[in-house]
Protein backbone atom coordinates (compact mmCIF):
# COMPACT_ATOMS: atom_id res chain seq x y z
CA UNK A 1 0.00 0.00 0.00
CA UNK A 2 1.42 3.45 -0.86
CA UNK A 3 2.67 5.34 2.01
CA UNK A 4 0.49 7.76 4.00
CA UNK A 5 2.62 9.97 6.23
CA UNK A 6 1.58 9.39 10.21
CA UNK A 7 1.58 13.22 10.75
CA UNK A 8 -1.57 12.83 8.52
CA UNK A 9 -3.05 9.71 10.10
CA UNK A 10 -2.95 11.49 13.48
CA UNK A 11 -5.16 14.34 11.99
CA UNK A 12 -8.96 14.47 13.37
CA UNK A 13 -11.56 14.00 10.84
CA UNK A 14 -13.26 17.27 11.04
CA UNK A 15 -17.44 16.42 12.02
CA UNK A 16 -17.79 19.62 10.29
CA UNK A 17 -17.32 18.00 7.09
CA UNK A 18 -20.01 15.30 7.24
CA UNK A 19 -22.35 18.08 8.74
CA UNK A 20 -21.89 19.93 5.82
CA UNK A 21 -22.50 16.34 3.81
CA UNK A 22 -25.73 15.78 5.70
CA UNK A 23 -27.19 19.12 5.68
CA UNK A 24 -26.87 19.14 1.66
CA UNK A 25 -28.06 15.63 1.31
CA UNK A 26 -31.07 15.47 3.86
CA UNK A 27 -33.16 18.22 3.41
CA UNK A 28 -35.08 17.52 6.78
CA UNK A 29 -32.18 18.49 8.49
CA UNK A 30 -31.88 21.68 10.04
CA UNK A 31 -28.53 22.93 10.16
CA UNK A 32 -27.35 25.17 13.39
CA UNK A 33 -23.38 23.09 12.72
CA UNK A 34 -21.58 25.46 9.91
CA UNK A 35 -20.15 28.99 10.51
CA UNK A 36 -20.87 30.35 7.42
CA UNK A 37 -23.07 33.45 6.78
CA UNK A 38 -26.58 32.64 5.11
CA UNK A 39 -26.45 36.19 3.74
CA UNK A 40 -25.20 36.77 0.16
CA UNK A 41 -22.53 38.98 -0.56
CA UNK A 42 -23.49 42.50 -0.96
CA UNK A 43 -25.00 43.41 -4.63
CA UNK A 44 -22.39 46.14 -4.94
CA UNK A 45 -19.66 43.49 -4.71
CA UNK A 46 -21.26 41.12 -7.17
CA UNK A 47 -22.25 43.39 -9.55
CA UNK A 48 -18.71 44.76 -9.53
CA UNK A 49 -17.15 40.90 -10.41
CA UNK A 50 -18.65 41.68 -14.58
CA UNK A 51 -16.73 44.75 -14.39
CA UNK A 52 -13.62 43.19 -13.32
CA UNK A 53 -13.62 39.72 -14.57
CA UNK A 54 -11.87 40.22 -18.13
CA UNK A 55 -8.27 42.07 -16.33
CA UNK A 56 -8.66 38.72 -13.19
CA UNK A 57 -7.74 35.70 -15.37
CA UNK A 58 -4.22 36.64 -15.11
CA UNK A 59 -1.79 35.94 -11.21
CA UNK A 60 -1.89 38.34 -9.15
CA UNK A 61 1.54 39.54 -7.45
CA UNK A 62 2.38 37.29 -4.39
CA UNK A 63 1.66 39.34 -1.90
CA UNK A 64 -1.51 40.54 -3.38
CA UNK A 65 -2.52 43.59 -5.99
CA UNK A 66 -0.75 46.71 -4.44
CA UNK A 67 -4.03 48.58 -4.21
CA UNK A 68 -5.72 46.37 -2.31
CA UNK A 69 -3.07 45.86 0.19
CA UNK A 70 -2.53 50.00 0.24
CA UNK A 71 -6.69 49.95 0.74
CA UNK A 72 -6.09 47.23 3.89
CA UNK A 73 -3.16 49.52 5.20
CA UNK A 74 -5.93 52.96 5.48
CA UNK A 75 -8.55 50.49 6.55
CA UNK A 76 -6.32 48.96 9.63
CA UNK A 77 -5.08 52.55 10.31
CA UNK A 78 -8.37 53.84 10.49
CA UNK A 79 -10.71 51.26 11.49
CA UNK A 80 -8.04 49.13 14.25
CA UNK A 81 -5.46 51.53 14.91
CA UNK A 82 -2.64 49.72 13.79
CA UNK A 83 -0.03 51.79 12.08
CA UNK A 84 0.19 49.12 9.17
CA UNK A 85 2.33 49.32 6.39
CA UNK A 86 1.41 47.81 2.77
CA UNK A 87 4.36 46.28 2.39
CA UNK A 88 3.92 44.15 5.68
CA UNK A 89 0.34 42.98 4.39
CA UNK A 90 -0.23 39.97 2.70
CA UNK A 91 -3.39 38.69 1.10
CA UNK A 92 -4.12 35.02 1.55
CA UNK A 93 -6.54 32.55 0.64
CA UNK A 94 -8.38 33.18 3.28
CA UNK A 95 -7.75 33.69 7.01
CA UNK A 96 -6.81 30.11 7.68
CA UNK A 97 -4.30 30.47 5.36
CA UNK A 98 -2.92 33.45 7.09
CA UNK A 99 -2.91 31.92 10.26
CA UNK A 100 -0.99 28.58 8.79
CA UNK A 101 1.41 30.67 6.94
CA UNK A 102 2.54 32.26 9.91
CA UNK A 103 3.25 29.39 11.93
CA UNK A 104 4.78 27.93 9.60
CA UNK A 105 7.37 30.74 9.17
CA UNK A 106 7.83 31.09 12.45
CA UNK A 107 8.10 27.41 14.25
CA UNK A 108 10.46 24.59 14.24
CA UNK A 109 9.63 20.96 15.43
CA UNK A 110 9.24 20.67 18.81
CA UNK A 111 8.58 24.51 19.38
CA UNK A 112 5.16 25.44 21.49
CA UNK A 113 2.14 27.71 20.59
CA UNK A 114 -0.05 28.53 23.44
CA UNK A 115 -3.79 28.34 22.48
CA UNK A 116 -6.84 28.71 24.25
CA UNK A 117 -8.75 25.77 24.72
CA UNK A 118 -12.07 25.88 23.53
CA UNK A 119 -11.12 27.40 20.31
CA UNK A 120 -11.49 27.04 16.71
CA UNK A 121 -10.97 23.62 15.54
CA UNK A 122 -8.15 24.14 13.04
CA UNK A 123 -5.27 25.79 15.43
CA UNK A 124 -4.21 22.29 16.79
CA UNK A 125 -4.18 20.72 13.58
CA UNK A 126 -2.42 23.30 11.89
CA UNK A 127 0.36 23.41 14.49
CA UNK A 128 0.61 19.88 14.45
CA UNK A 129 1.19 19.51 11.12
CA UNK A 130 4.78 21.32 11.78
CA UNK A 131 5.73 19.11 14.13
CA UNK A 132 5.12 22.19 16.75
CA UNK A 133 3.28 21.88 20.39
CA UNK A 134 0.42 23.33 20.90
CA UNK A 135 -0.29 24.01 24.94
CA UNK A 136 -3.78 24.61 26.15
CA UNK A 137 -4.95 27.76 28.41
CA UNK A 138 -8.24 26.40 29.58
CA UNK A 139 -11.31 29.28 29.14
CA UNK A 140 -14.14 29.26 32.16
CA UNK A 141 -17.82 29.36 31.43
CA UNK A 142 -17.48 31.51 34.86
CA UNK A 143 -15.34 33.87 33.69
CA UNK A 144 -17.21 34.08 30.33
CA UNK A 145 -14.51 31.97 28.18
CA UNK A 146 -12.35 35.28 28.84
CA UNK A 147 -8.56 34.32 28.41
CA UNK A 148 -7.04 35.04 31.76
CA UNK A 149 -3.62 36.31 31.47
CA UNK A 150 -2.23 34.16 34.39
CA UNK A 151 -2.60 30.97 32.67
CA UNK A 152 -0.50 32.32 30.09
CA UNK A 153 2.29 33.40 31.77
CA UNK A 154 2.35 29.80 33.57
CA UNK A 155 2.06 28.18 30.33
CA UNK A 156 5.11 30.40 28.98
CA UNK A 157 8.03 28.03 28.62
CA UNK A 158 11.41 30.13 28.40
CA UNK A 159 12.93 27.79 25.46
CA UNK A 160 10.50 26.82 23.90
CA UNK A 161 7.08 28.90 23.64
CA UNK A 162 7.16 31.04 20.45
CA UNK A 163 3.71 32.08 20.05
CA UNK A 164 0.25 33.22 21.55
CA UNK A 165 -2.97 32.65 19.43
CA UNK A 166 -5.68 34.87 20.34
CA UNK A 167 -9.55 34.95 18.71
CA UNK A 168 -11.43 37.78 19.18
CA UNK A 169 -14.68 37.87 19.00
CA UNK A 170 -14.10 33.80 19.14
CA UNK A 171 -15.01 30.78 17.55
CA UNK A 172 -16.91 29.03 19.39
CA UNK A 173 -17.55 30.78 22.58
CA UNK A 174 -18.38 34.64 21.08
CA UNK A 175 -16.26 35.89 23.87
CA UNK A 176 -15.20 39.62 22.65
CA UNK A 177 -11.24 40.32 24.74
CA UNK A 178 -11.66 43.31 26.95
CA UNK A 179 -9.00 45.96 26.45
CA UNK A 180 -7.37 44.99 29.78
CA UNK A 181 -7.29 41.26 29.09
CA UNK A 182 -5.59 42.53 25.93
CA UNK A 183 -2.79 44.81 27.55
CA UNK A 184 -1.44 41.78 29.87
CA UNK A 185 -1.36 39.32 27.49
CA UNK A 186 0.44 42.31 25.27
CA UNK A 187 2.82 42.53 28.05
CA UNK A 188 3.87 38.50 28.20
CA UNK A 189 4.76 39.00 24.51
CA UNK A 190 7.45 41.30 24.97
CA UNK A 191 8.41 39.88 28.50
CA UNK A 192 9.13 36.75 26.66
CA UNK A 193 9.46 37.82 23.06
CA UNK A 194 7.23 35.54 20.98
CA UNK A 195 4.57 36.29 18.92
CA UNK A 196 1.21 36.84 18.88
CA UNK A 197 -1.52 35.53 16.42
CA UNK A 198 -4.98 37.49 16.34
CA UNK A 199 -7.47 36.04 14.67
CA UNK A 200 -9.94 38.47 14.09
CA UNK A 201 -12.28 37.03 11.33
CA UNK A 202 -15.18 38.23 13.06
CA UNK A 203 -14.24 41.99 13.98
CA UNK A 204 -17.22 43.79 12.43
CA UNK A 205 -19.87 41.33 13.97
CA UNK A 206 -19.93 42.48 17.54
CA UNK A 207 -23.01 43.78 19.41
CA UNK A 208 -22.80 44.90 23.35
CA UNK A 209 -19.11 45.26 23.14
CA UNK A 210 -16.36 46.71 21.20
CA UNK A 211 -13.65 44.94 19.21
CA UNK A 212 -10.47 45.89 20.26
CA UNK A 213 -7.00 44.79 18.04
CA UNK A 214 -4.30 43.96 20.14
CA UNK A 215 -1.86 45.21 17.01
CA UNK A 216 -2.67 48.70 18.21
CA UNK A 217 -1.88 48.80 21.49
CA UNK A 218 1.70 51.16 21.95
CA UNK A 219 5.03 49.41 21.41
CA UNK A 220 3.09 45.87 19.35
CA UNK A 221 4.19 46.64 15.81
CA UNK A 222 6.89 43.80 16.20
CA UNK A 223 5.17 40.77 17.86
CA UNK A 224 1.96 41.38 16.38
CA UNK A 225 0.71 39.20 12.88
CA UNK A 226 -3.20 41.06 12.90
CA UNK A 227 -4.87 37.85 10.66
CA UNK A 228 -8.36 38.77 8.90
CA UNK A 229 -11.13 37.87 6.49
CA UNK A 230 -13.79 39.00 4.09
CA UNK A 231 -15.44 36.03 4.43
CA UNK A 232 -17.22 36.90 7.66
CA UNK A 233 -17.98 41.32 7.25
CA UNK A 234 -18.79 40.82 3.75
CA UNK A 235 -20.41 37.38 3.53
CA UNK A 236 -17.92 36.32 1.02
CA UNK A 237 -17.03 32.82 2.30
CA UNK A 238 -16.43 31.37 -1.39
CA UNK A 239 -14.33 34.24 -2.60
CA UNK A 240 -11.86 32.90 -0.21
CA UNK A 241 -10.48 36.07 0.62
CA UNK A 242 -8.46 37.36 3.58
CA UNK A 243 -5.18 39.10 4.77
CA UNK A 244 -2.52 39.70 7.12
CA UNK A 245 -0.70 42.18 8.37
CA UNK A 246 3.14 41.33 10.09
CA UNK A 247 6.43 42.73 11.42
CA UNK A 248 8.52 43.04 8.27
CA UNK A 249 10.57 39.85 8.76
CA UNK A 250 7.90 37.95 9.01
CA UNK A 251 6.17 39.31 6.75
CA UNK A 252 9.36 38.64 4.06
CA UNK A 253 8.99 35.29 5.13
CA UNK A 254 5.16 34.53 4.94
CA UNK A 255 5.92 36.10 1.00
CA UNK A 256 8.70 33.72 0.28
CA UNK A 257 7.04 30.24 1.28
CA UNK A 258 3.63 31.71 -0.44
CA UNK A 259 5.76 31.04 -3.57
CA UNK A 260 5.50 27.42 -2.60
CA UNK A 261 2.16 26.84 -1.28
CA UNK A 262 -0.45 28.91 -2.93
CA UNK A 263 1.42 30.83 -5.06
CA UNK A 264 -1.27 33.96 -4.57
CA UNK A 265 -5.21 34.10 -4.31
CA UNK A 266 -7.67 34.86 -6.76
CA UNK A 267 -7.41 37.64 -9.11
CA UNK A 268 -10.84 38.14 -9.22
CA UNK A 269 -11.55 37.97 -5.51
CA UNK A 270 -9.02 40.13 -4.92
CA UNK A 271 -10.22 42.82 -7.06
CA UNK A 272 -13.90 42.00 -5.20
CA UNK A 273 -12.18 42.29 -1.75
CA UNK A 274 -11.20 45.97 -2.82
CA UNK A 275 -14.55 46.82 -4.16
CA UNK A 276 -15.90 45.39 -0.37
CA UNK A 277 -13.43 48.05 0.99
CA UNK A 278 -15.79 50.75 -0.29
CA UNK A 279 -19.51 49.88 -0.23
CA UNK A 280 -21.67 51.81 2.01
CA UNK A 281 -21.52 50.40 5.97
CA UNK A 282 -25.19 49.96 5.52
CA UNK A 283 -24.59 46.43 4.17
CA UNK A 284 -22.51 45.36 6.85
CA UNK A 285 -25.02 46.82 10.00
CA UNK A 286 -28.08 45.50 8.05
CA UNK A 287 -26.43 41.61 8.76
CA UNK A 288 -25.23 42.79 12.18
CA UNK A 289 -28.34 43.85 13.42
CA UNK A 290 -30.09 40.73 12.34
CA UNK A 291 -27.37 38.38 13.91
CA UNK A 292 -27.85 40.59 16.56
CA UNK A 293 -31.83 39.61 16.80
CA UNK A 294 -30.92 36.14 16.07
CA UNK A 295 -28.61 36.19 18.89
CA UNK A 296 -30.58 37.16 21.36
CA UNK A 297 -33.95 34.59 20.59
CA UNK A 298 -31.38 31.82 20.70
CA UNK A 299 -29.91 32.20 24.15
CA UNK A 300 -33.26 33.34 25.41
CA UNK A 301 -34.36 29.58 23.50
CA UNK A 302 -31.30 27.74 25.25
CA UNK A 303 -31.63 28.83 28.68
CA UNK A 304 -35.18 27.95 28.69
CA UNK A 305 -34.79 24.66 27.34
CA UNK A 306 -32.32 24.39 29.96
CA UNK A 307 -29.30 24.49 28.04
CA UNK A 308 -27.49 27.16 29.93
CA UNK A 309 -25.75 29.35 27.48
CA UNK A 310 -23.70 32.97 28.36
CA UNK A 311 -24.52 35.78 26.09
CA UNK A 312 -21.57 36.10 23.58
CA UNK A 313 -20.58 39.40 22.76
CA UNK A 314 -19.47 38.29 19.04
CA UNK A 315 -19.55 36.09 16.14
CA UNK A 316 -22.58 34.27 16.01
CA UNK A 317 -22.45 31.42 17.86
CA UNK A 318 -23.93 30.43 21.12
CA UNK A 319 -22.60 27.91 23.22
CA UNK A 320 -24.57 26.06 25.36
CA UNK A 321 -23.74 23.97 28.49
CA UNK A 322 -24.69 20.13 28.37
CA UNK A 323 -23.35 18.36 31.14
CA UNK A 324 -26.47 17.74 33.09
CA UNK A 325 -27.74 15.59 30.90
CA UNK A 326 -24.53 13.41 31.47
CA UNK A 327 -24.06 13.13 27.63
CA UNK A 328 -20.51 13.18 25.58
CA UNK A 329 -21.08 16.04 23.05
CA UNK A 330 -20.65 13.98 20.63
CA UNK A 331 -23.10 11.36 21.66
CA UNK A 332 -25.35 14.14 22.25
CA UNK A 333 -25.24 15.80 18.91
CA UNK A 334 -25.12 12.66 16.78
CA UNK A 335 -28.33 11.62 18.78
CA UNK A 336 -30.12 15.53 18.29
CA UNK A 337 -29.47 15.16 14.16
CA UNK A 338 -30.88 11.74 13.97
CA UNK A 339 -34.09 11.83 16.16
CA UNK A 340 -34.84 16.00 15.52
CA UNK A 341 -32.76 16.40 12.68
CA UNK A 342 -31.13 19.65 13.92
CA UNK A 343 -27.54 19.66 13.54
CA UNK A 344 -25.01 21.13 15.87
CA UNK A 345 -21.06 20.82 16.51
CA UNK A 346 -19.69 18.97 19.52
CA UNK A 347 -17.58 21.00 22.26
CA UNK A 348 -15.13 18.18 21.74
CA UNK A 349 -14.22 19.60 18.06
CA UNK A 350 -13.13 23.14 19.99
CA UNK A 351 -10.54 21.29 22.27
CA UNK A 352 -10.87 18.79 25.03
CA UNK A 353 -12.47 22.02 27.36
CA UNK A 354 -14.75 22.00 24.91
CA UNK A 355 -16.76 18.80 26.27
CA UNK A 356 -20.05 19.29 27.73
CA UNK A 357 -20.90 22.23 25.55
CA UNK A 358 -22.22 22.63 22.03
CA UNK A 359 -22.33 24.95 19.51
CA UNK A 360 -25.34 26.61 17.91
CA UNK A 361 -24.35 28.84 15.07
CA UNK A 362 -27.37 31.48 14.32
CA UNK A 363 -25.90 32.60 11.22
CA UNK A 364 -29.23 30.68 9.47
CA UNK A 365 -32.43 32.22 8.95
CA UNK A 366 -34.52 33.49 12.20
CA UNK A 367 -37.66 30.75 11.49
CA UNK A 368 -34.97 27.91 10.86
CA UNK A 369 -33.31 28.25 14.19
CA UNK A 370 -37.13 29.10 15.58
CA UNK A 371 -38.16 25.37 14.20
CA UNK A 372 -34.38 23.87 15.60
CA UNK A 373 -35.53 25.29 18.75
CA UNK A 374 -38.80 23.49 19.09
CA UNK A 375 -37.23 20.39 17.70
CA UNK A 376 -34.63 20.48 20.41
CA UNK A 377 -36.37 21.51 23.55
CA UNK A 378 -39.24 18.45 22.39
CA UNK A 379 -35.25 16.32 22.17
CA UNK A 380 -33.65 17.73 25.67
CA UNK A 381 -37.46 16.61 27.60
CA UNK A 382 -37.09 12.86 26.38
CA UNK A 383 -33.63 12.99 27.27
CA UNK A 384 -35.37 13.91 31.03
Amino acid sequence: MVHISEREAQLPDAVIGKLLKIAVEDKDVLSLGVGEPDFITPKPILDYASRVIKKSTHYAPIQGIKELREAISKKLRRENGINADPDNIIVTVGSQEAMFSSLMCSLDPGEEVIVPNPSYLAYTPAIELLNAVPVYVKLEEKDDFEINPERIKEAVNKQKTKAIIINTPANPTGNVLQRKVLEEIADIAVENDIYIFSDEAYEKLVYDKKHVSIGSLNGMEDYIVTIQSFSKSYAMCGFRIGYLHAPENLAKAVTKSLHYVTLTSGTLSQHLALKALSINKSYIEKMRKEYNRRRLYIVKRLNEIGLTTRMPGGAFYAFANIKHLNMKSFDFSSKLLKEAKVAVMPGSEFGNFGEGYIRCSYATDIKKIEKAMDRMEKFVKKLK
